[in-house]
């Protein structure tokens, strides 16, 4: 499932590409036939994304009169895609299509493609957690529920309710970069250590947004500082720990660790996080 860099990159991408425009809006697969059809023509205000979340709101007042519902809410999760293509270039099942004649957004395979008016919008960014790529996020508000917690930081870092928009690569890799061991309660961290967590989320999480790219290394531990090659993932970028299990860690050398936590793949090095 994409991390939340991956959203916000794509809402400047619609920006960027068709913000201020009126567009074409279809569902060539025909399962957002009927919402398309009430924005087909409207103008896109802006597009923006909380956490994992992503939001297209066209202007309301050049919507169907008979519908307050002008904003388009997509949810990737684990297979959807929304790609920038030619116009003209129509191929699988897309169920938006969103043109300005010359370039298109196709939204293939997502969890979810809904209609919603901004009361229902804000309701969904409401119940979410505090994004660290947003400016308007407030880490105070985190703290007080982090620190009430005894769950484990490990699993805190992947609830979207506190920390929205962290995934799975960003959980191994910013308790890595401040060896922190996953199992350590929320209840027992103290500020000091939240507040590195959360600034260090906030630089890498920017970054990633910037390049497509998620890097966490520092420049001790590059490919070219260590005279190693570079990584080979689907993922990209260079990371300590996440997918590395039984690898050499860059900073001791003790064999990377996995175990499977609600679900999911936990990397991690029990020497530098014990």
């Amino acid at each position: 499932m994409p991390e939340g860099h991956v959203l916000h990159g794509l809402a400047n991408e619609l920006n960027a590409h068709f913000a201020g425009t009126s567009l074409e809006v279809t569902s060539p697969q025909g399962r957002f036939a009927h919402e398309a059809s009430l924005i087909c023509g409207a103008r896109l205000h802006r597009a923006y994304a909380h956490g994992k979340h992503l939001f297209i709101d066209f202007d309301a007042s050049e919507t169907h009169p008979d519908s307050p519902a002008h904003i388009v809410y997509i949810h990737l999760g684990l297979i959807g895609s929304l790609r920038f293509e030619p116009a003209d270039d129509e191929w699988g099942q897309m169920r938006l299509h969103i043109s300005n004649g010359t370039v298109a957004a196709n939204l293939r395979g997502p969890q979810f493609c809904r209609l919603l008016t901004s009361a229902e919008a804000a309701a969904i960014t409401d119940r979410s957690g505090e994004d660290p790529i947003r400016a308007d996020a407030d880490p105070d508000v985190l703290w007080e529920s982090v620190h009430r917690s005894k769950r484990t930081i490990g699993s805190l870092l992947m609830d979207q309710k506190m920390f929205a928009g962290v995934g799975n690569i960003y959980r191994a890799e910013v308790l890595f970069r401040q060896n922190l061991s996953p199992t350590v309660p929320g209840n027992t961290l103290d500020r000091g250590t939240f507040d590195a967590i959360w600034t260090d989320l906030v630089d890498l999480m920017r970054y990633g947004v910037e390049t497509g790219r998620i890097d966490t290394v520092r420049e001790d531990h590059t490919p070219e500082a260590m005279g190693r090659e570079p990584r080979k993932d689907d993922h990209g970028g260079e990371v300590y720990v996440y997918r590395r299990a039984g690898l050499p860690c860059y900073v001791c050398g003790t064999p990377i660790s996995t175990k499977v936590v609600e679900g999911r793949k936990l990397y991690w090095c029990p020497t530098c996080q014990k």
